[in-house]
């Protein structure tokens, strides 16, 4: 029987099945890179607000602490956004004139809140508790980065399920004594891994990775 296929049809096939998988490979490698992006995870990218609210003058220059605007951070899951009559307990003698600080008098006129745009907005299906991270020592600049040198707020992490991953697996590498967590300069004053597996055993910490824990 005369043969049907010359024998470089041989050596196409094989060509055209590893092209295949490396196109497929670079195709996933392509969207793997995007979905880490800062293009969608928005890590970086400075949130336009109401008013140019600067945490490195409020907590590095003033040296006010988290908790005097996020009140319900050490008993909520939610750490809050301060009402305008927190603002105004300073800005009602302090730049009371000021023009960039007038939809803050304008809230306090007029009783309508001002329209914050969250930073750190995690979909609805993941459940998040501020009060229990706080009560096993993760630092508030440890998910929400160096906040106390942002003129202007930015997400520093990319709040992807690998991330909050890498915390809940070896949780030794960034918990911090308790009377630490809001401060914005800690620095370990011995070896992290130490003093991590130490406070992991002291605040009886454990390493959740199933599921229902965040998605419930």
């Amino acid at each position: 029987m005369p043969q049907l296929f010359h024998p470089s049809t041989n050596t196409f096939a094989k060509v055209s099945i590893f092209g295949a998988i490396f196109l497929i490979a670079a195709v996933l490698w392509v969207f793997l890179s995007i979905e880490r992006s800062s293009y969608v995870t928005q890590a970086g990218v400075v949130r336009e607000q109401p008013i140019p609210f600067s945490h490195r003058h409020h907590v590095s220059q003033l040296g006010i602490d988290c908790r005097y605007c996020h009140t319900t951070v050490e008993e909520s899951n939610f750490a809050g956004i301060p009402p305008t009559k927190t603002c105004m307990a300073c800005h009602s003698q302090i730049h009371a004139t000021a023009e960039m600080l007038e939809p803050v008098r304008e809230s306090w006129r007029t009783g309508k809140s001002l329209e914050w745009i969250r930073v750190h907005d995690l979909p609805d299906f993941v459940y998040f508790n501020h009060s229990i991270h706080v009560k096993k020592g993760v630092g508030c600049e440890t998910c929400h980065g160096p906040v106390g040198k942002m003129a202007l707020t930015w997400r520093e992490k990319s709040l992807n399920m690998e991330w909050c991953l890498e915390c809940h697996r070896a949780p030794e590498k960034f918990v911090r004594p308790r009377q630490f967590v809001f401060s914005m300069d800690w620095h370990p004053e011995i070896d992290q891994k130490i003093l991590g597996e130490k406070i992991v055993k002291e605040y009886d910490i454990n390493r959740l990775t199933n599921c229902s824990i965040c998605h419930r």
